[in-house]
């Protein structure tokens, strides 16, 4: 069976990792890297493949696929049981889900320690991992101080985009891929002027902002509600090279008039990007 691992492995600092493992089934050859099937534009509803949940490392067997990795930040006062149904959901469309079992990941290294551990776990013929992590492809998202923590560790050479949501704080000088930058129209602790500044003041990369219309601070919680469809297309497009993600961004661009925004922006470095 797929697995939801939780706390793999205990680490020297006091963090612990909960990682989230898709199914790894052999599935029919398409367009998508490591062949992972279309979900069209349903990217809000639930992938193709079944997870489930157990207490560590267990022998699934080798199908040869690899999955991308997200690496996820809660945010303050919360934990990964809090973002449970939208972990899934990633999980779900064959990400595998890494999230620092901590409501302190502004630094970003918690988020990073996630990381460290799958590509020990990639290299162990004993894990369920074995060979199954495409370490070339890593996201970093997460929620308010998440945020923050998902824009410090995009830093980290080998993370290739972010998806800070409400983010709190966050040098965006330190990224170096593209970047979707996620606001709440009607958020009061994280005003959206204060996301739009770090998208305006992100000129050295790719980058988009969606300001998600009448979402608060909590909308991210639990299954993601507005945020989960356009943060699922982002890494569709980024990590898989999914055609019709990457539309829904740039080139026919769908977001630019989708009323789940109330402003969507991209800059021009985005849209040099191949349509």
């Amino acid at each position: 069976m797929p697995t939801v691992i939780r706390s793999v492995r205990r680490l020297r600092s006091p963090l612990r990792p909960l990682l989230v493992l898709v199914a790894v089934v052999g599935i029919a050859a398409g367009p998508l890297t490591a062949c992972f099937p279309s979900v069209g534009t349903n990217f809000g509803d639930p992938g193709p493949f079944p997870v489930s949940v157990q207490n560590g490392p267990s022998n699934m067997g080798s199908t040869g696929d690899r999955h991308p990795v997200i690496l996820w930040g809660n945010g303050t006062f919360l934990n990964p049981t809090n973002y449970d149904a939208l972990l899934r959901h990633f999980a779900s469309h064959g990400f595998i889900v890494a999230a620092a079992n901590t409501s302190n990941a502004g630094s970003g290294q918690e988020m990073l320690a996630g990381l460290n551990n799958l590509t020990t776990f990639n290299a162990d013929r004993n894990s369920v991992f074995f060979d199954h992590v495409d370490l070339g492809r890593v996201a970093t998202m997460g929620h308010s101080q998440g945020g923050g923590g998902a824009i410090q560790a995009a830093a980290d050479p080998r993370v290739d985009t972010a998806v800070p949501i409400e983010p709190f704080q966050g040098t965006v000088s330190g990224l170096h891929g593209p970047t979707f930058f996620m606001a709440g129209q009607n958020d009061t602790t994280i005003p959206p002027s204060t996301v739009r500044q770090k998208y305006d003041q992100a000129t050295n990369i790719p980058a988009a902002y969606g300001e998600v219309a009448g979402a608060d601070h909590l909308q991210p919680i639990v299954n993601g509600n507005a945020f989960r469809a356009p943060a699922t297309a982002w890494v569709r497009w980024q990590l898989m090279d999914d055609p019709i993600a990457r539309d829904q961004f740039i080139g026919p661009c769908r977001y630019c008039t989708d009323p789940v925004f109330s402003v969507y922006l991209t800059n021009s470095r985005l849209q040099a990007l191949p349509h």
